[in-house]
């Protein structure tokens, strides 16, 4: 009788929803993990093309030159890039970004989620794993990103002292050997780390929260709630990390547009070279620019990111129920 009972039960198609949880590829979130390096991929491309000229308006206002842009106001950066350089120059070094965002973002949220599955240990609201797995992404993910993004900032500051992306990779190459371009790296890790923790742990923690208000249409507004909780967790983490996003900035563009050069990449050197000639004031510079990026920007990447997971996850559904039938 039980074996009866048992046949009848998977004849009975009101049974699948019941049982598909338990196979392996929904183990986490339904998807594969090359489905979550293109899921981020693609995020991390339309992310930073969407603002990249907010970007390039940052990068101008932390470079520390003999004749900076002054006065460094949102505004008057932007008059100014126009006037002397042509809204071109908005998007200069944009096709570096495009090399870099893409693969480096794959790595990002791929590790991400690995290490997330790992650390919760089934816990979906664990905000130590959430955070520890930032850290862990944002190590792999700039190892893959950093070299790139020091030749997009200085395509950015270079008014034709590069022809381009790999005109600049050649003569970095050749004037100052390959470890100009990870000057930044150990900066860049400092930075993103913290920046990483607190952006994942704020991000997951305001989805929870902003789910929890309206439970029963939580499905109906997830694109909102992705894009709400990105942009809160993206502006704090900007805000709380802007002076290494400072010294990082310093140490990609030294030497290009009479922008200082240092003897070595101790952060503690360029803080004291920042603070001596812009004051305490220089730690901060480009923090609006720099919020203003990542708010919008991290709304666009939680938002892409889970819109392509949940593409992924109905196709892995429709390709079970075709296999099971």
């Amino acid at each position: 009788m039980a074996t009866e009972a048992t046949n009848a039960e998977f004849q009975n198609p009101d049974f699948r929803p019941d049982f598909r949880p338990e196979l392996p590829v929904t183990s986490h979130d339904g998807l594969r993990y090359w489905q979550f390096m293109i899921s981020g991929s693609i995020a991390g491309s339309v992310e930073h093309m969407a603002m990249f000229p907010v970007d390039t308006v940052k990068t101008h206002m932390q470079a520390l030159r003999p004749c900076p842009i002054k006065p460094v106001g949102v505004r008057q950066a932007i008059k100014s890039i126009i006037k002397i350089e042509g809204p071109s120059a908005l998007y200069r070094g944009i096709a570096a970004m495009g090399l870099g965002a893409g693969p480096a973002h794959a790595v990002y949220f791929s590790v991400y989620e690995i290490a997330k599955k790992y650390f919760s240990a089934g816990n979906p609201n664990n905000s130590a794993a959430h955070a520890i797995s930032g850290v862990f992404a944002t190590v792999a993910s700039d190892a893959v990103f950093t070299p790139m993004d020091m030749v997009k900032q200085r395509l950015q500051l270079g008014n034709s002292t590069y022809k381009g992306v790999w005109d600049c990779v050649k003569r970095v190459l050749r004037e100052e050997g390959f470890g100009a371009f990870y000057a930044s790296y150990r900066t860049t890790v400092l930075m993103n780390a913290p920046f990483t923790a607190v952006h994942f742990a704020t991000y997951e923690a305001t989805k929870k929260g902003l789910n929890e208000i309206s439970p029963e249409s939580a499905s109906d507004e997830r694109l909102a709630v992705h894009a709400t909780a990105g942009a809160a967790a993206g502006a704090l983490a900007a805000a709380v990390t802007t002076p290494l996003d400072v010294v990082k900035t310093q140490l990609q563009c030294q030497g290009v547009c009479g922008c200082d050069r240092f003897q070595n990449s101790s952060i503690s050197d360029v803080i004291q070279t920042i603070v001596k000639k812009d004051g305490y004031r220089g730690l901060m510079r480009g923090w609006i620019p720099r919020m203003l990026f990542h708010a919008p920007a991290a709304a666009i990447c939680w938002s892409t990111y889970e819109a392509c997971k949940t593409f992924f996850q109905e196709h892995n559904d429709s390709s079970s129920s075709s296999i099971i039938t």
